[in-house]
């Protein structure tokens, strides 16, 4: 077959579909909208079923809930008539309490009248009798006058006479049981506490001066001391505060001051001065200057080890150059430092052995007579200048109150407070740890007399045993055996108030009675 056979072919195929289509299309509209008007005419009589369904429901329902509604009313109102019928008879039973209540009230009034009229017949009666127990009273008053002889002013005061004998017996009785009590109790405990804490802190001792002598390696060198017209002496006395003192012994020289720390600085400059041969101002005050570094350097590290000897941390770093200065102060010839280290360490030993805080006594006990660190440069007592530095330094309140009362200034109210107290005493009354002052011993002594002899009754009074014990004689005619014992308790109160001493004092008052006759 040809191409062009081929192509009229195709053509032709092509209209022929084209016309079929034109001619079905118009039939096929008209059967698809028939098809769907029927389906929207099923579908509303469907819509309408639905609706009356949904009708005829919801009547029923309506029906059922207007049931139940009135079935919840009904009984709710049940209820209701329920509780209103209860809380009448309530209501009746409590007006039928209450009424018996009030009658109840009614016989106890009428009970109460005739038990108080009962009760004024009886007032009226024993005031009767009281009246007549009065007048019995005076009469047998007066007759015992009659018999004994005394007014009634005169038995009182003789009864009064005759009890004030028998109190002070009762007095002087209990407090000998009750001091023997105590000693009992106490003595044998203390003196373990006390032997053992200072067995265990055993230390030397060497008496401090206020003088220091330098050796010279010749007496030549007394006049390059001196200077032309005494310039180096007066530089050097100068620039120290130290008073130099060249005399007429050999080979040395003796440097005077009560500041211990400049006379230390004083020494050392004058020795180096002496070894390097160069003495003239200048070399001085380089010397001077070169020697207080150091001191002030030994001063801290004294304080450091104070501090770590007793085993305290977290103080104030002013306060620990504080204690290194008191390397430099005594007390009675007693290095200070060296007695701050023995109260901590006493202090601690009798606070373990009592359970107290060992801790804050050796504290306190290392920082009580800090204020003589201060004492040549501030005014006022080394108690009160050591509250005052410890205070500004942040010490807490029982250490500030174991330093205010290490001398009875103020009353120890702590067990800290006690036993910084106790250690301070016995670190210092200590055979050899103190030299006191001769003409101080001896008033001393006097007062410890004056105050004896201030009490009647006293005949004589003799200190003895270095005024660790006082012997009272007593007259026996002024003072009997019972008031021999509070005689020797108001002697030893007296002592404590108005005199200052290391340890303890003895009284020990003695009464004696004598016959003494002659067989001729």
């Amino acid at each position: 077959m040809s191409p062009t056979s081929v192509l009229i072919l195709a053509i032709s195929v092509v209209v022929g579909v084209a016309i079929g289509v034109v001619i079905a299309f118009p039939l096929g509209i008209t059967y698809r909208k028939k098809t769907a008007e029927a389906a929207l005419g099923s579908a509303e009589e469907e819509a309408k079923r639905v609706i009356g369904d949904a009708i005829k429901s919801a009547e029923t329902k309506k029906k059922e809930a207007v049931i139940e509604a009135k079935d919840e009313i009904y009984r709710l109102k049940q209820d209701a008539e329920k509780e209103l019928k209860d809380r009448r008879n309530e209501v009746s039973r409590l007006e039928r309490r209450i009424q018996q209540k009030e009658e109840s009230v009614d016989k106890k009034l009428d009970n109460l009248e005739k038990k108080d009229e009962t009760l004024q017949d009886k007032i009226k009666a024993a005031e009767g009798k009281l009246q007549e127990a009065e007048e019995i009273k005076n009469r047998q008053f007066e007759m015992l006058e009659k018999i004994s002889g005394f007014t009634a002013d005169q038995a009182k005061n003789y009864l009064l006479s005759n009890l004030e004998g028998d109190l002070t017996h009762e007095k002087a009785v209990k407090i000998a049981q009750y001091e023997a009590q105590l000693k009992d109790e106490s003595e044998q405990r203390a003196k373990r506490i006390i032997a053992s804490a200072v067995g265990r802190c055993a230390a030397d001792y060497v008496a401090e001066l206020t003088v220091s002598v330098v050796p010279l390696p010749s007496d030549e060198m007394k006049g390059r001391i001196i200077g032309r017209e005494g310039r180096n002496i007066r530089t050097l006395e100068t620039l120290t505060g130290v008073d130099l003192i060249i005399d007429d012994t050999p080979e040395a020289i003796t440097l005077s001051s009560h500041d211990a720390v400049k006379r230390e600085i004083a020494r050392l400059a004058l020795e180096r001065l002496i070894q390097d041969g160069r003495i003239h101002p200048a070399r001085i005050e380089e010397m001077v200057e070169k020697s207080r570094r150091e001191i002030e350097a030994k001063i801290k590290q004294d304080g450091e080890h104070a501090v770590m000897d007793c085993g305290i941390h977290g103080m104030h770093p002013e306060l620990i150059k504080l204690l290194g200065r008191m390397r430099y102060r005594s007390s009675y010839g007693q290095n200070v430092l060296a007695h701050s280290i023995e109260v901590s360490q006493l202090a601690g030993m009798m606070a373990a052995e009592l359970g107290a805080d060992e801790t804050q006594c050796r504290r306190a006990g290392l920082i009580h007579d800090i204020g003589k660190s201060m004492t040549h440069e501030i005014e006022g007592s080394h108690v009160q200048i050591g509250v005052d530095l410890a205070r500004k330094y942040k010490e807490g309140p029982e250490i500030i109150h174991a330093i205010e009362a290490h001398h009875n200034d103020v009353e120890p109210r702590t067990v800290v407070a006690c036993l910084v107290q106790a250690a301070d005493a016995i670190s210092a009354a200590r055979p050899g740890a103190r030299r006191e002052n001769l003409e101080n011993y001896i008033k001393r002594l006097e007062k410890l007399e004056e105050i004896a002899n201030s009490f009647e009754g006293v005949d004589k009074c003799f200190a003895i045993q270095a005024g660790r014990e006082i012997r009272i004689m007593l007259r026996p005619d002024l003072v009997n055996d019972d008031q021999m014992v509070i005689l020797a308790r108001e002697i030893v109160k007296k002592i404590e108030n108005e005199l200052d001493y290391p340890g303890q004092i003895k009284v020990n008052c003695v009464r004696e009675n004598r016959a003494i006759e002659y067989a001729k």
